[in-house]
């Protein structure tokens, strides 16, 4: 688990996959969390969870690399799911490696999903082998481009489909060269 100032990152794994593509109450017991009716975000879908649901059965050892939940805890001890981040796969080879979030719409513009994203981009380059994080967005989600811009993001131009743009931040742009 990734923990932030205010944030708990849960690393999916199979069971827990398969438990949000069940229903609402299987995920809830799994993650022993409360989940709202407005989960799941806009852009996670079943064809996304089955993706990396199989993923992760070919390779259990990427884990860190595909899918977390973000859960809010509480004083009470009743965490609330709000959400869903991480990383689109293992490093490639040249050292890249692309987040993307998504914030439950009753918990938007509290600073979620750039904790998250802070938090995912220190951890891919507390490796050195990372040299550049990537996201991809759609030019009319200005709250997810203020984001990607907050946690220090450029635009770098067209995505990897039509329409979506790219945004990046190198190592040496947020100072994790090894300079600080």
């Amino acid at each position: 688990m990734i923990r932030t100032e205010r944030l708990e990152l849960l690393p999916a794994t199979e069971e827990l996959l398969s438990a949000a593509l069940e229903s609402p109450t299987a995920l809830s017991a799994g993650l022993s969390a409360r989940v709202p009716p407005t989960w799941p975000p806009e852009f996670l879908d079943a064809p996304a969870l089955q993706f990396t649901r199989e993923r992760l059965a070919r390779i259990p050892g990427e884990r860190g690399w595909w899918m977390y939940f973000i859960l809010l805890p509480r004083d009470t001890g009743e965490r609330t799911l709000i959400g869903s981040a991480g990383y689109k796969g293992p490093p490639t080879e040249d050292g890249t490696v692309e987040v993307g979030y998504g914030i439950v719409s009753d918990h938007h513009r509290r600073g979620y999903a750039s904790e998250t994203v802070r938090e995912l981009v220190k951890r891919a380059f507390d490796l050195p082998q990372i040299r550049r994080v990537i996201a991809e967005t759609l030019p009319e989600l200005t709250p997810s481009i203020g984001v990607l811009r907050e946690c220090g993001f450029s635009l770098v131009g067209e995505g990897s489909e039509p329409g979506v743009i790219r945004f990046e931040l190198t190592r040496t742009a947020c100072g994790a060269d090894g300079a600080t």
